[in-house]
């Protein structure tokens, strides 16, 4: 094999249009000039480092693999001269105001002892853009407060003098066994929080015996599906094309596609990667009105994976939410199970039930405000269909802070429950933070 191009600065920085658009990305020199038009974050951050490095804003948000796995090698051009490099080229380019970062050290790990500290931790470390996306709810956020509150509502009666020194956690969801009748929520843009993303809760989950739900409905997400199922420690099948894929302990969130057979193509993509569980999303077929999201202007030239359009500030504000969901089905109706049903041969659950009539989760209070909290949810099905707990699993999602609110859950009947944000916040430590969380 031919040893790459070494090309020096001077000759990259010619190719700086949208007709002749070289980019450098951890060495390598790529010629993006057919793909920036139809890039879903739009082409404005590729021409903003057009004939130039664009490594930093890149690698915010994409896996280091993704370059190499959506173009073709002919695409790549050569390798950066290193030798050629000065000063200014390192400089970010002219139109970008150059940020303040301001020293915000986060306590030691050791000192944070409940889900609300990892919160408080990340309101103050995590960028505002990153705290808005991730803390953000609907409007006035009566469903969002509703989902934690409602569970101080609800009161146990003990029952002493029982002999309670053997106790166990261990618990059965999604045909697989789990050390605690807990998941860990599906989130968009995790390396927003930590470099290593999904990654990084793929295998903290792993290791504390726990199931992570992950997303990808684009071929810009932050990891692949491969590349997360490639994080924890399975033996390789690489070398043994006979090989059944490997049992990860995910599951998949899914998004349809307004472009079913965008869907069709994730489906296989994940079928293929050993996951045999996914979870529909019927709450969300527009996004909500995040204020907290919407108040922080985005950058127009950031890079979006999961949107189909480019990031803009008008005069709703400046919203993530709006950009990622942007994509989404909204026609999609009970009737396209059938639909699901022929394509996919695994588990199916429909996440986003908020009627006993529909017979579980209000997205976090982040969709639909003055929906009804999480746990009410739980009772109404309780009182007016019982039937269902006999019949299939029921997890519950949202305002889930505390091991009492776990167990007032599962005493009310869910199979288990799910945690969103606490795990992006404890993200803001790495695995480690994960892990730690878990304990």
């Amino acid at each position: 094999m031919a040893e790459p191009k070494l090309l020096s600065i001077e000759e990259i920085s010619k190719h700086n249009t949208a007709k002749d658009l070289w980019i450098v990305i951890d060495g390598q020199v790529w010629d993006l000039t057919q793909f920036a038009p139809e890039h879903p974050g739009g082409i404005g951050i590729i021409l903003k480092h057009a004939g130039h490095d664009a490594s930093q804003p890149y690698n915010e948000v994409h896996s280091p693999s993704l370059l190499p796995k959506t173009l073709t090698t002919s695409k790549l051009i050569g390798t950066l001269d290193t030798s050629t490099v000065s000063s200014a080229w390192v400089k970010p380019p002219p139109q970008q105001n150059p940020k303040v970062q301001l020293k915000k050290e986060k306590p030691a790990l050791d000192t944070l002892i409940s889900t609300h500290d990892f919160e408080a931790v990340a309101e103050k470390t995590l960028g505002p853009k990153t705290w808005g996306f991730y803390s953000s709810a609907a409007t006035d956020l009566v469903t969002h407060k509703a989902n934690s509150t409602f569970f101080d509502r609800i009161w146990f009666r003990p029952r002493v003098l029982r002999d309670v020194r053997t106790r166990d956690t261990r618990a059965r969801i999604m045909g697989r066994e789990v050390e605690m009748p807990v998941f860990v929520s599906p989130a968009a843009l995790a390396r927003l929080v930590h470099p290593e993303g999904e990654k990084a809760i793929a295998r903290a989950c792993w290791r504390k015996g726990i199931v992570q739900g992950t997303k990808k409905v684009s071929t810009n997400a932050s990891f692949s599906i491969d590349e997360i199922v490639s994080a924890l420690p399975f033996p390789s099948t690489a070398s043994n094309s006979n090989s059944s894929p490997p049992d990860p302990p995910l599951f998949f969130q899914l998004y349809v596609n307004k472009h079913r057979s965008r869907s069709e193509s994730l489906l296989r993509t994940v079928w293929d990667a050993g996951i045999r569980t996914i979870f529909l999303t019927v709450d969300s077929p527009i996004a909500g009105k995040r204020e907290a999201d919407e108040r922080v202007r985005m950058d127009e030239d950031q890079a979006v994976p999961m949107g189909q359009g480019k990031p803009v500030n008008d005069q709703k504000g400046g919203g993530l939410g709006r950009i990622t969901g942007s994509f989404i089905d909204e026609g999609l109706q009970w009737g396209d199970l059938t639909w699901l049903r022929r394509l996919w041969r695994g588990r199916v659950v429909v996440k986003g039930i908020m009627s006993a009539e529909d017979a579980r989760s209000n997205h976090g209070g982040r969709n639909l405000d003055t929906s009804p909290p999480a746990i009410l949810i739980l009772l109404d099905i309780q009182r007016n269909a019982p039937h269902v707990f006999d019949q299939l699993e029921v997890y519950v999602d949202g305002g889930i802070r505390r091991g009492t609110d776990i167990l007032k859950a599962i005493c009310l009947g869910a199979t288990a429950v799910s945690l969103g944000r606490p795990f992006l916040y404890a993200l803001n430590y790495g695995q480690q933070g994960v892990e730690y969380l878990v304990d």
